[in-house]
């Protein structure tokens, strides 16, 4: 590869850092980057998950899958897209999922503090039937009849189901809970995005 081919994708990069669209170093794909996940390379060599897309230097983007994840890590496209030797956890995949659950979890713990975040499903039902929710959480192992109950209250809003029961309990501060809603604006579409990156990690979603 030529000097110059390296400088035009430095340049690709630059502008795709600040462009609207990202490019998955796996498969080549211009995604939004709210379906995409940025890491960058540490001080120590290290490839680091920058799901908040701050952290600075060069950043390298994948298309928010654990099959994408599991595929940088068996064709080495980090250190090739670097161009220099880094280090990878061989559980980067498992990582970018825990990091998303707790994202999650901040989000609507976020919420319950500002008073737009309800649990359980009298207060949710109530909440839909007063307008304002922007996003429907369902507990991915709770019953399916209950998200269809609370879908039927309001057919045009969404409903994530990522997060298991356990995992909504912790951002609301109990030990379980299988229903929840957030209200209209930004924290509902942040929440709605870092849900739909953890889909891409986990089998059950709604």
């Amino acid at each position: 590869m030529t000097e110059a081919t390296l400088d035009d994708l430095d340049a690709i990069d630059a502008v795709e850092e600040t462009g609207p669209l990202r490019r998955c170093i796996v498969t080549g794909e211009r995604l939004p980057r709210e379906e995409m996940l940025r890491f960058v390379v540490g001080p120590d060599g290290k490839i680091v998950p920058d799901l908040a897309a701050s952290l600075p230097g060069r950043g390298f983007w994948l298309t928010a899958s654990r099959e994408v994840v599991g595929l940088a890590l068996k064709k080495r496209a980090f250190a090739r897209a670097a161009r220099r030797p880094v280090e990878v956890d061989a559980a980067l995949a498992d990582q970018v999922e825990v990091l998303l659950v707790r994202r999650c979890c901040d989000d609507i713990g976020l919420g319950r503090r500002a008073g737009a975040a309800l649990m359980g499903f009298e207060k949710v039902s109530t909440a839909l039937r007063g307008g304002g929710v922007g996003l429907l959480l369902a507990a991915s192992d709770g019953a399916a009849d209950g998200r269809r109950k609370v879908a039927a209250l309001a057919p045009d809003i969404a409903i994530v189901a990522v997060l298991t029961a356990a995992e909504l309990g912790q951002a609301f501060g109990r030990d379980h809970v299988v229903h929840a809603s957030v209200g209209r604006g930004k924290l509902a579409q942040r929440l709605r995005i870092d849900a739909s990156r953890l889909a891409g990690f986990r089998v059950a979603v709604a």
